[in-house]
C-alpha cells in the first residue's frame, strides 16, 4: 500500500498543475456557458428558433451535438457536451500515454520495475489516476452546470457522463501505448481516435431522424459508434437516463484489460507495432539543418495538413448547407439576415471565416511543435552534437524557425484547398470560392506568432518554452474564439490573437491587426535569433 501511495503522490507532483488547468478549465467552462447561454437566449421561443435552424441544417450538428428539446437544460446539453467530452477525451489519453509509453521511452519504467513496486504497480497508479481526474472532471462539470442555475439532477447526470467518456479514452489511451514504440506515436493515435470518436457522433447527430417540431433529433447508428454518442444518450435534462453511462465504462474496462494481457507477453521498451530500422547512413538531402528538422516534423506537419483540409471540406459543405437553409427558410433565420447585413458578407463566407479559425488553430499548434521539437532535442543532447559541427546556434533556430513558417502556410493552404473543393462540388459560384485563398491568408499572422513567441521563450527561458507555447495557445483560443460565447469583456478578449484576425466583408479585409501582429511577430524573432548568438546549447 504503501508503495502504491508513494507512485500515486509522485503522478499528483507532476500533473497537479496540468490536470488543475483542466479540471478549472471545464469547470469555468461549464458556468460561463450556462451563464451567457440563459442571458442570450433566455426564453424558450429564442432557444427553439435556434434549435430549428440546427436542425434544419444538419451540418452545424456536426459542431454542438444531439438536439433534445427547448429547455435551459437541454439547450445547455446540446451546445457544451461534446466540447467538454472531447476535452476529456484529450486529457485521459495525454494522461494515459504520459505515464506509460513515455516513462518507457525514457528509461524511468525500467528502474522502478526494479524496486519493490514491480512492473504492474505504476499501471494500476495510472489507472487510478486517470480515473481520479475524470471524477475531478466530472464534478467540475456538475458544480458549473448547478452554479450557473440549471437543475441538480441533469446536472449530475452529464458530469458523469463526461466523466465515463472520459475514462473510456483513459483505456483507449493505455492501449495505444502498447502498439506504439514511441509517446509521440502513442498520443498521435489515441487523439486520432478522440478526433474520430467526434466526428462519428456528429455524423450521426447530423443524419439522424428529426421530429415534425424540429426540436428534437433521434441519433442515427454512427452515433453509436462513439463513447461521446453514448453520453449524449444519458438525455441529460430531459430523460436523465443512467444506462448508457455503462457503454463507455466498459469500453474502458475493455481496454485496459486488453493493455494488461499485451502488457504481459512483452519486454519493457518493446511494443506491439515494432519501430522501423534506420538507415545506416543519412540521405544526402539530410545534410542540412532545415532538412533535418523537416524529417522530424514531417509526420507531426501531414498530420496537421490533413486537419486543414477537414476543417476547410467541412467549412466549405457548411457554408453551402447554410446559405441554403438561408433561401429556403426564411421564417426561421432571421437572426442570421441580421448577422449577414451587419458584416456586408454572404452568409457562406461568414461560416467560412469562422470555421477558419479553428484552421488557424491547427497552423499555430503546427508551427509550435516545431520550437518545441527542438527544445526536446536540447533536452536529449542530440542538438549539443549538432552544435558540435561548423553549424552555429543561429542556423539551428533559423532552420526550425523557417519550417515552422512554412508549416502554417501549408496548414492554411490545404484548409483553403478542401474549402473551394467542397463549394465546387456544392455547385457554389460566389465570390466566396474564390475568396477562401483570402480568408486562409487571414489566419497567417495570428498563427505566426504562436511561432515567434515560444522561441522567443526558447532562447530567453528555455525551461518554459512547452507551457508557455501551449498555455498561451490555449489561453488564446478560450478567449479569443469561446470568449464571447462565455460573456468576457472586449478589453480581455483583446488579449488574444485570434480575436484581431482580419475578417472579410465586402470592401474587404481589414488588416490593421493582422499588420501589427506581423511586426510583433517579426520583433519576437529577431529578438530571438540575436539572443541566440549567446545561449549556449542545453541551457537550462
Amino acid at each position: 500500500m504503501s508503495t502504491f501511495l508513494t507512485l500515486y503522490g509522485q503522478r499528483l507532483s507532476r500533473d497537479r498543475w496540468q490536470l488543475a488547468i483542466w479540471v478549472i478549465t471545464i469547470g469555468l467552462l461549464a458556468l460561463l456557458s450556462v451563464t451567457t447561454i440563459l442571458k442570450t437566449y433566455g426564453d424558450e421561443a429564442s432557444r427553439a428558433e435556434v434549435l430549428r435552424l440546427a436542425t434544419a441544417t444538419p451540418a452545424i450538428l456536426m459542431l454542438r451535438g444531439l438536439v433534445r428539446g427547448a429547455s435551459e437544460g437541454a439547450f445547455t446539453f446540446f451546445a457544451l457536451f461534446a466540447f467538454i467530452s472531447l476535452l476529456a477525451g484529450f486529457m485521459s489519453t495525454f494522461l494515459a500515454v504520459r505515464h506509460t509509453r513515455a516513462e518507457e521511452e525514457s528509461g524511468r519504467a525500467e528502474l522502478v520495475s526494479a524496486t519493490p513496486a514491480g512492473r504492474w504497480a505504476p499501471l494500476a497508479v495510472t489507472v487510478a489516476h486517470g480515473f481520479v481526474a475524470n471524477v475531478l472532471v466530472a464534478a467540475a462539470l456538475a458544480t458549473g452546470l448547478m452554479v450557473g442555475g440549471l437543475e441538480p439532477s441533469g446536472s449530475l447526470v452529464a458530469g458523469a457522463a463526461a466523466g465515463s467518456v472520459g475514462i473510456a479514452f483513459l483505456g483507449v489511451g493505455l492501449l495505444s501505448a502498447e502498439f506504439m514504440s514511441t509517446s509521440r506515436g502513442a498520443n498521435g493515435i489515441a487523439s486520432a481516435l478522440v478526433a474520430l470518436a467526434y466526428l462519428l457522433r456528429g455524423f450521426g447527430d447530423a443524419t439522424g431522424k428529426v421530429s415534425p417540431d424540429g426540436l428534437v433529433i433521434t441519433a442515427a447508428w454512427p452515433s453509436w459508434l462513439s463513447p461521446i454518442g453514448w453520453g449524449q444518450q444519458t438525455f441529460a435534462y430531459t430523460g436523465n437516463r443512467l444506462w448508457p453511462i455503462a457503454l463507455p465504462l466498459a469500453l474502458g474496462a475493455a481496454c485496459i484489460a486488453a493493455a494488461v494481457v499485451l502488457m504481459s507477453r512483452r519486454d519493457i521498451g518493446a511494443s506491439v507495432l515494432a519501430g522501423r530500422a534506420s538507415r545506416a547512413d543519412a540521405r544526402a538531402s539530410l545534410r542540412g539543418p532545415f532538412s533535418l528538422a523537416l524529417r522530424l516534423q514531417q509526420g507531426a506537419i501531414i498530420g496537421w495538413c490533413l486537419g486543414g483540409l477537414a476543417t476547410g471540406l467541412l467549412a466549405g459543405a457548411l457554408g453551402s448547407a447554410v446559405q441554403q437553409a438561408l433561401n429556403g427558410a426564411p421564417s426561421i433565420t432571421s437572426v442570421l439576415r441580421a448577422m449577414i447585413q451587419a458584416q456586408g458578407t454572404s452568409m457562406t463566407q461568414l461560416v467560412i471565416s469562422v470555421l477558419f479559425e479553428f484552421a488557424g488553430v491547427l497552423a499555430a499548434a503546427c508551427c509550435l511543435q516545431a520550437i518545441i521539437r527542438l527544445r526536446q532535442e536540447e533536452t536529449a543532447g542530440t542538438a549539443a552534437l549538432l552544435a558540435a559541427q561548423p553549424l552555429s546556434r543561429v542556423h539551428l533556430l533559423a532552420s526550425f524557425l523557417a519550417l515552422g513558417a512554412a508549416s502554417v502556410v501549408l496548414v492554411m493552404a490545404f484548409a483553403a484547398v478542401g474549402a473551394w473543393a467542397s463549394l465546387i462540388a456544392s455547385g457554389d459560384t460566389s465570390n466566396a470560392v474564390t475568396d477562401v485563398w483570402q480568408t486562409a491568408a487571414d489566419q497567417l499572422p495570428a498563427a505566426l506568432i504562436y511561432l515567434a513567441l515560444p522561441a522567443a521563450a526558447f532562447v530567453l527561458w528555455p525551461r518554459w518554452t512547452m507551457p508557455l507555447g501551449w498555455g498561451t495557445l490555449i489561453l488564446g483560443v478560450m478567449i479569443g474564439i469561446y470568449g464571447g460565447m462565455i460573456g468576457l469583456d472586449k478589453s480581455v478578449r483583446d488579449l488574444s490573437p485570434f480575436t484581431h484576425t482580419p475578417v472579410p466583408s465586402a470592401s474587404g479585409s481589414d488588416w490593421s491587426g493582422g499588420f501589427w501582429m506581423l511586426g510583433i511577430a517579426a520583433a519576437l524573432t529577431t529578438i530571438a535569433l540575436i539572443a541566440m548568438r549567446r545561449r549556449e546549447i542545453g541551457a537550462a
